[in-house]
C-alpha cells in the first residue's frame, strides 16, 4: 500500500476482492443484479469476491463502469490486481492539459462579475477567477492585491468551516456545512478508512460546532430550491447560491475530479455589490 507525502495511505484495499465486494455493496448491487448489468456470470463474480478467480484488466474496467466507480478508485482496483493503472494523473499545468485549462479559464472568466472557482475533490483550490479572489481577500481582511494560493495548499472547505476564517461571517452556516460536509463524506466513502480524504472529514469535524450543526436539509415545500449562502460583513448583507460543474466524459484521474463552483446573486442588491466592485473582468487568479 503506497503512502502519500502526509503519511496517510492513499488507498485502502490491498486486494481486489475485498475492493470489489465493497463497490458492489456501496452500489447497493447483489451478485445477480451485478451479473445481468456486466453480462459477467454470477458463479464468476462470487469466484472473483472470494479470491478464487483472478479478474482480467478488461473485467476490471467493465466492472469500474457498471458500479459507477471513480476513476482514482479504478486504478486502485488495478493495481489491487496486479495490474497497471488505467487513467493518468497529470498535473493542470501539463502541456497536455492546455485544452482543460483554457476552457476552465474561459468558464471563471464568464462568470464575472460573480465569483466562480475550481477545487480539485478535497476541495483544494486549484484556479479562481478575480471577483472570487476579492470576495475571499474581503472575508478574511487581506490586502486587496494579496495572491491566493492556487497550488493546493488552500482547502476551501476549511477556510468555510473554521470558526475564525470565513464561518464567522456566514449567516446560515449550520445549513452551509451540511451540505458542504456531503460531498467529502462522499469522497470518504468511497476511498474507505485510513484514506486521506477520511482525514480530511475528520479533521473538519473536530471544528467546534460542526459535530452538531450537522442536519438534514430543509424539505419543505416553501423553502428555496436551492441552498442559500448569506455572508454578512462590514454592515453588508450578500444572499448568494452555488452551482457545481463538472467536466463530462473525462479519461484523466485529475479531470475527473475537479468542480468548478460559481456563485450567483440571490437578490437584486447582492448583484450590484458585486458589479460595483468588478474592474473590467480580469483573467483567472
Amino acid at each position: 500500500m503506497n503512502t502519500a507525502a502526509s503519511g496517510v495511505p492513499d488507498q485502502y484495499f490491498s486486494d481486489f476482492p475485498a475492493s470489489l465486494r465493497y463497490w458492489r455493496g456501496k452500489r447497493g448491487y447483489s451478485q445477480l443484479r451485478l451479473s445481468t448489468d456486466s453480462g459477467i456470470s454470477q458463479r464468476h463474480i462470487s469466484f472473483l469476491e472470494s479470491g478464487r478467480s483472478q479478474p482480467s484488466r478488461e473485467l476490471i474496467l467493465k466492472l469500474g463502469m457498471v458500479l459507477d466507480i471513480p476513476l482514482r478508485q479504478r486504478n486502485v482496483m488495478l493495481l489491487a490486481a496486479g495490474y497497471a493503472p488505467a487513467y493518468q494523473e497529470r498535473k493542470l499545468s501539463d502541456p497536455e492539459m492546455q485544452a482543460v485549462k483554457q476552457a476552465l479559464d474561459f468558464m471563471l472568466a464568464q462568470q464575472a462579475p460573480y465569483p466562480a472557482l475550481v477545487v480539485d475533490r478535497l476541495w483544494n483550490l486549484v484556479m479562481c477567477n478575480e471577483p472570487a479572489g476579492a470576495m475571499v481577500r474581503w472575508l478574511l481582511d487581506m490586502p486587496p492585491h494579496a495572491p491566493i494560493p492556487r497550488d493546493g495548499s488552500v482547502n476551501v472547505l476549511k477556510l468555510m468551516l473554521d470558526p475564525n476564517a470565513m464561518r464567522q461571517h456566514i449567516a446560515n452556516w449550520e445549513e452551509v456545512c451540511a451540505d458542504q460536509l456531503l460531498w467529502i463524506q462522499r469522497e470518504a466513502m468511497g476511498d474507505g478508512p485510513g484514506s486521506e480524504a477520511s482525514a480530511l472529514l475528520a479533521e473538519l469535524l473536530a471544528y467546534p460546532g460542526i459535530g452538531m450543526a450537522t442536519q438534514a436539509p430543509n424539505l419543505d415545500r416553501r423553502a428555496l430550491p436551492f441552498l442559500p449562502v448569506m455572508l454578512r460583513k462590514d454592515g453588508v448583507a450578500l444572499n448568494l447560491f452555488t452551482t457545481i460543474t463538472t467536466l463530462g466524459t473525462p479519461h484523466d484521474v485529475t479531470v475527473h475530479e475537479l468542480r468548478l463552483e460559481a456563485f450567483f446573486p440571490a437578490d437584486e442588491a447582492s448583484a450590484a455589490w458585486f458589479k460595483a466592485r468588478h474592474q473590467g473582468g480580469g483573467p483567472a487568479v
